[in-house]
């Protein structure tokens, strides 16, 4: 069967239309990283509360009772002096103050010159409780802004607290593991000291779950941010422990994991086919089916970001069963989960025929129209992007197929929604419907269903819109699919006044001159 000429440029326009640099995106996974590290925070909160005094009571201890509260002057003296149970006083009692949930003083313990002092307890083996409350108050600092988190990185930290990795003490291990993760921008740093391999030597199956936890959150604050995207060598050292800890149940893990290889996957198709080369996707598509959204939505972000890739990394995905699944989700209660779903279907019908054939095989078109016809109008757009593609790489009778799962309907209705792009998107796709049509002598019947639509109306009230680009495109629609009948009724009407005229203009003439064709007068008298 004869197809349609696709645009060369299709897939650059289309497929890869996720790997762009979208500052809404942007936002919405900083916003989601801020609510993830808020609730764990909290967690950590209400674990380590509790302790007042040293938390490792194998270790050696600087001190039994310690005061309820320090002064910030006192804590300073204390920080300071040679006895190592005033230092640790002093840096308990800082820890404490830090770790107030409404403005702590992060700002005057920077400029009390803490910082060096800090970093120094961090060395002190011989006192794991210093080294812990040391490790919490720096954590404490670095998560506050870029130059408190800038000032920590500077005095120092860093090294002592990766050494702190391989301590003896589990607490002290532990609060060195979640200082590292607390601070993405500086992760390069963290990298070159050679975290990684520290941090992959702590992971056993006896370790126990909320330490599990602290690493894989570690882990993912690794692999965040693409402006550079971490070094390849990091990546390959932690892909197999990603891996691995997808394979787990616990829910945090779970999520820490997934949002980790949905960074690492948010790029370029050599970063995503190192990811799908370990075997991850089968497992992705499993979570994508979980009822928790803190599972759901990192491992479909993942899922969408691989089928943005090459037609073969998209055709894995749907190996793996990603057509199964999406249908649920198009369906699914929460309108951000549906945007995801039909994001990434969005990618799949902007590839090959086979993948547009596959997405008609699962049924996935009765979902999509629901969702242009009932969903949020974010949800729309989505949806809309995912006709497009499916239109412009079709072949004739999968365009059929589309036309009649009912999808012009929504598509009319939704030319009169403010969003320029979305309305010229429409406008396109029923250009290219329309050409079909013609190849397939069948335009007459689409236009007639187009018209008892509303279709036909809408598209001539664009041609007046303030947007020329959406003028002229109405205007070439009408003019080419919708102005052969009229234009004919003109014609023809302009041939009848024609001979009108040459009839008035001919029977003028005649007057004058004699009128042979008039009958002789009757003679017979």
């Amino acid at each position: 069967m004869p197809t349609l000429d696709v645009p060369e440029e299709r897939l650059r326009k289309f497929k890869y239309r996720g790997k762009d640099a979208s500052m809404r995106r942007q936002q919405r996974m900083a916003v989601s990283l801020e609510l993830r590290k808020a609730r764990k925070d909290e967690q950590t909160l209400k674990r380590r509360n509790i302790i007042d005094s040293c938390p490792d009571p194998a270790s050696e201890k600087p001190a039994k009772e310690m005061p309820v509260s320090l002064t910030l002057g006192e804590i300073i003296k204390g920080v300071n002096s040679s006895d190592p149970v005033l230092c640790f006083q002093a840096t308990q009692a800082a820890r404490k103050m830090l770790s107030r949930e409404r403005n702590p003083p992060l700002k005057l313990v920077v400029e009390a010159g803490l910082i060096p002092r800090l970093v120094e307890f961090l060395k002190s083996s011989r006192y794991p409780c210093l080294q812990f409350e040391a490790a919490w108050a720096l954590t404490n600092i670095a998560s506050g802004t870029s130059e408190q988190t800038r000032a920590v990185v500077e005095g120092g930290a860093i090294q002592p607290l990766v050494e702190l990795l391989s301590s003896p003490s589990v607490t002290v291990c532990e609060q060195a593991v979640w200082a590292l993760g607390d601070g993405p921008e500086f992760r390069d740093i963290v990298i070159s000291s050679n975290a990684i391999p520290h941090l992959l030597a702590l992971i056993s199956s006896t370790i126990p779950i909320a330490f599990l936890r602290n690493i894989t959150w570690t882990l993912s604050n690794l692999c965040r941010n693409k402006n550079p995207y971490p070094c390849e060598k990091a990546v390959q050292q932690m892909l197999p422990v990603l891996f691995y800890l997808l394979q787990q149940q616990d829910r945090e893990i779970l999520s820490d994991t997934c949002w980790a290889l949905s960074y690492l996957t948010d790029g370029c198709n050599e970063r995503i086919g190192q990811v799908v080369n370990t075997g991850v996707l089968p497992r992705l598509v499993e979570l994508m089916t979980s009822s928790e959204l803190s599972v759901l939505t990192p491992s479909l972000r993942t899922v969408g970001n691989i089928v943005t890739g090459t037609d073969q990394q998209t055709q894995m995905a749907i190996d793996a069963g990603v057509l199964k699944v999406l249908p649920q989700l198009l369906r699914h209660a929460k309108p951000a989960i549906q945007k995801e779903a039909a994001w990434a279907l969005s990618n799949v019908a902007a590839g090959p025929r086979q993948h547009i054939q596959q997405l008609i095989a699962h049924d996935i078109l009765p979902p999509l129209v629901a969702l242009l016809k009932n969903g949020e109008f974010k949800v729309q757009k989505e949806a809309v992007w995912t006709v497009a593609n499916f239109t412009t790489g079709a072949n004739l009778d999968q365009l059929i197929q589309l036309v009649h799962s009912g999808v012009l309907e929504p598509l009319v209705n939704l030319l009169t929604v403010p969003d320029v792009k979305i309305v010229l998107i429409i406008l396109d796709i029923f250009a290219y419907i329309l050409q079909a049509a013609e190849k397939l002598s069948e335009k007459e019947n689409l236009c007639l269903l187009i018209e008892e639509l509303g279709g036909i109306d809408r598209i001539e009230a664009l041609q007046l819109h303030e947007n020329y680009q959406i003028g002229q495109t109405a205007l070439n629609i009408i003019e080419k699919h919708f102005g052969e009948e009229e234009d004919e009724g003109i014609i023809l009407l302009d041939q009848l006044l024609d001979q009108d005229n040459e009839i008035v203009s001919a029977s003028q003439k005649t007057s004058k001159a004699p009128r042979l064709l008039q009958p002789p007068p009757n003679t017979q008298g």
